[in-house]
């Protein structure tokens, strides 16, 4: 192809017995052959140091926490292999073995940077404003691009908009950074979809003006808070999944899942608005309503419905012949804190009955998969049962229900299920394996749950799943995130705060986390054994009045004591 280079190089080696030889390919790209070879002799002195350079760099980013608890499994996948997954996949080359990309997708790298707001927050900050760049004037976003030109195309998907004050409200609240609200980014500008376009893929311009990413922010809620006629967020062309893109094809279907995620947004980014100093009571009062309009008409009996199709017909009921449960859609009524507490956990048990496949190691997105019947949700029945979001386990949704359980305070659950989803126990037998077929050191996208695939992995190393597993362990079973505390925003420093949900009978576990050159040394003892609760935090002997362990650069070594009781 016109612009590519390809070459072959070949090198003969003879080694004696027992003799080892490093070598070193290097190659240079310049105007011409001299440029190229001008620039190779001007590493080649300095391999050796660039090399170690390289791995220093990993180091200082992979060695900030790491972790030692009774899961040796837990341990090798959060010391290191799911940041490492993280970074150099899903953040910096975008591309994998099943998937060739190379692009951003709004919801996606928005998603990815929250698991990097201990080690590198300012990734996230700088994706954030780069994300923004990617907004319209009227507060929709492009679903995708492809740098550096940006060509991507405009949807009308009903969740990626909310990504933005989702995860700009989150970076805020565990950096204490507020300067980012008033950082000035253009919008894209360009006519506004046709009826009759359900995307346009386009090169766009972008606005002479500047505004503060907080108008971009407040300008993706506006344009994402919609109602259909139960008072539900209108699902469009699709909300976090994408293949339900014919449930409101009309604009008048309505997503359950949606209606979680939005109270969830709105009720995190109130708070920015009283910092800067606007007003978030009706933040406040359009969660409240959301909250009342999702119990009114979203239960099902067992559990929340998935979605209202245009013609106002039920999915994710017991009704429905297939896709009776979604999981999404429990997982999000406890994470977003707005559903009826005896409901959401009379949901999540009804989850851990039909979802969550124990025999099998996986959690079930839905069930039972689209197949036969009339009712067409989109492209997600084009999979085969079983395949992918279509009733395989779909895994950044598997940990979203783990992570519920958490959030319940259920311990137990919490940790068998993040066993049942770290892929070393998917392949630590041979027998395991080889059904597995994938790799057992990064996270899958998707495992089958049919016959004759059962338990065998899909694509792997290109996933959301991995920012996401590395926070249900470090965050939700752990407990372990860092604050700043609202009321105390630029007055006080960061504290980390202590609130693990863990196993009963695990002794404890230990944490050693790297603040700057700071280094805080953990322990967390639990005598009485119990899931959660804190009984006292000793800081260097010291005794302090919670649970928050302030975060000071001094250089200096720190023993932290958490009993839990």
């Amino acid at each position: 192809m016109p612009g590519w280079t390809r070459a072959a190089i070949q090198l003969h080696v003879d080694l004696a017995a027992g003799e080892a030889e490093e070598v070193f390919f290097l190659i240079g790209e310049g105007a011409n052959r001299v440029e190229s070879l001008a620039l190779i002799g001007q590493v080649q002195a300095q391999v050796d140091s660039i090399w170690q350079a390289v791995q220093q760099q990993w180091d200082d980013i992979l060695n900030t926490i790491t972790v030692e608890t009774p899961d040796p499994g837990m341990d090798l996948m959060l010391n290191r292999w799911l940041l490492y997954q993280t970074l150099t996949c899903r953040l910096w080359g975008r591309t994998g073995l099943y998937q060739s990309s190379g692009a951003f997708g709004f919801r996606d790298q928005l998603q990815d940077v929250l698991a990097l707001l201990h080690t590198r927050p300012g990734i996230a900050r700088a994706h954030i404003l780069e994300a923004a760049r990617h907004q319209f004037e009227a507060g929709d976003v492009l679903h995708w691009w492809n740098p550096p030109a940006g060509r991507g195309v405009r949807t009308r998907f009903s969740d990626d908009l909310l990504w933005l004050p989702f995860v700009t409200a989150e970076y805020v609240a565990a950096s204490g950074d507020q300067s980012i609200l008033t950082e000035k980014i253009p919008f894209l500008k360009a006519e506004p979809l046709k009826p009759e376009e359900a995307d346009r893929y386009s090169q766009y311009e972008s606005t002479t003006g500047v505004y503060t990413l907080y108008e971009h922010c407040r300008r993706a809620l506006a344009k994402g808070s919609t109602a259909g006629i139960h008072g539900l967020p209108r699902m469009g062309a699709g909300d976090w999944n994408d293949g339900m893109n014919r449930v409101g094809m009309d604009g008048r279907g309505e997503s359950i899942w949606l209606g979680w995620f939005l109270h969830a947004t709105l009720k995190r980014f109130a708070p920015l608005v009283a910092l800067m100093t606007d007003d978030p009571a009706p933040y406040l009062q359009q969660a409240e309503q959301l909250s009342r309009a999702l119990e009114a008409h979203a239960w099902d009996g067992d559990w929340y419905l998935r979605a209202f199709y245009d013609d106002g017909s039920r999915l994710g009921s017991r009704e429905n012949s297939e896709c009776q449960i979604d999981s999404v859609a429990q997982s999000w009524a406890v994470l977003s804190g707005a559903a009826d507490p005896a409901r959401a956990t009379q949901a999540m048990e009804s989850v851990n009955r039909l979802l969550v496949k124990q025999a099998e190691q996986m959690i079930l997105l839905l069930t039972p998969p689209f197949d036969k019947s009339e009712r067409d949700p989109g492209y997600i029945k084009g999979y085969l049962p079983g395949v992918r979001e279509n009733g395989g386990q779909y895994t950044h949704a598997a940990i979203w229900t783990a992570w519920a359980f958490a959030a319940l305070g259920q311990g137990e659950r919490a940790g068998d299920l993040f066993r049942l989803l770290n892929p070393i126990s998917h392949a630590n037998t041979p027998e395991k394996a080889a059904r597995y077929k994938v790799e057992p050191y990064v996270i899958a996208a998707d495992i089958y749950s049919v016959p004759p695939h059962t338990g065998s992995g899909g694509w792997t190393w290109y996933t959301g799943s991995s920012g996401w597993m590395y926070r249900l362990g470090l965050e939700a079973i752990l407990g372990i995130s860092v604050v700043v505390p609202v009321s105390a925003r630029g007055r006080v420093g960061k504290a980390l705060n202590i609130n693990p949900c863990i196993p009963r009978h695990w002794p404890g576990f230990k944490v050693d986390y790297r603040f700057g050159t700071t280094h805080y040394k953990i322990s967390v003892k639990n005598p009485h054994n119990v899931n959660r609760g804190i009984r006292q935090v000793l800081l260097d002997g010291n005794s302090l009045p919670g649970s928050l362990i302030p975060l000071v650069e001094d250089g200096q070594p720190h023993e932290v004591w958490v009993v839990m009781g």
